[in-house]
């Protein structure tokens, strides 16, 4: 029996440069990807020859393309999403000329560090939760922090039908806290606060893995240096992929 050839269509997309992979299944779920002249399914693979095209978007995927990799700080109010419907989105607002995407998300309403890529390959190795890549968070609240608050948060909160994965959290201040993250849950640091009885006032992230925020300031990016990205491949070299 022949084997199954071609590359699966998730991944075409992400290797494209248009979005990642996760972002690329809904794409697909919505019934906005054709090759040639069929609408894509999920287990669509693309063969050589074939044209693929997102709402009515020819793409092509490059050969040994440079890939580009940004650190940016994000300001509040500015949404993680590609989505050119949102006046507030991520990529109007940096305005790079070529097609890049966010790795992960940050919440509309907080600010801090967020990579962007146009390599869909790193995205995947990244974002798995499995893979305990770091995201640290400084993070104020309402009202002044109980003596068992750090104990608490770092054993796991009951959120979304599940129990947030141990994590390191430490005070620093009254009101104010530092979390190192290896998930990432919908609003997870929200929802762990208000399990709790805090609500959040302001929320930054100052650390994916080993990259800083350090040294931007809100609105601007930067690329990763030549050391980021080693370091970078080397972390996520024996990761899985979603």
């Amino acid at each position: 029996m022949q084997k199954d050839s071609g590359i699966q269509i998730n991944k075409y997309i992400s290797n494209a440069g248009y979005c990642s992979r996760r972002e690329a299944d809904k794409l697909i779920d919505q019934c906005r990807v054709m090759i040639n002249d069929s609408i894509a399914l999920p287990t669509s693979k693309v063969q050589t020859g074939d044209k693929v095209f997102v709402d009515d978007e020819w793409l092509k995927v490059k050969k040994n393309k440079q890939a580009t990799y940004l650190a940016f700080f994000k300001p509040a109010g500015i949404t993680t999403t590609t989505d050119p419907k949102d006046p507030s989105n991520v990529i109007r607002f940096i305005n790079y000329p070529k097609r890049i995407f966010p790795i992960g998300r940050l919440d509309k309403d907080s600010e801090g560090l967020l990579l962007l890529t146009d390599d869909g390959d790193i995205v995947n190795k990244i974002l798995r939760a499995g893979n305990e890549h770091e995201k640290e968070y400084i993070v104020t609240v309402d009202k002044t922090l109980q003596p068992d608050f750090a104990e608490k948060m770092s054993n796991g909160i009951p959120i979304l039908d599940t129990i947030t994965m141990k994590c390191k959290v430490r005070k620093e201040g009254n009101k104010k806290f530092r979390i190192v993250l290896t998930q990432g849950l919908n609003r997870q640091i929200r929802r762990m606060c208000s399990y709790l009885g805090y609500e959040v006032q302001t929320l930054t992230r100052v650390r994916i893995m080993h990259i800083p925020l350090e040294g931007l300031k809100p609105g601007k990016w930067r690329h990763l240096t030549a050391a980021e990205m080693d370091k970078l491949q080397q972390m996520v070299s024996a990761s899985s992929k979603t």
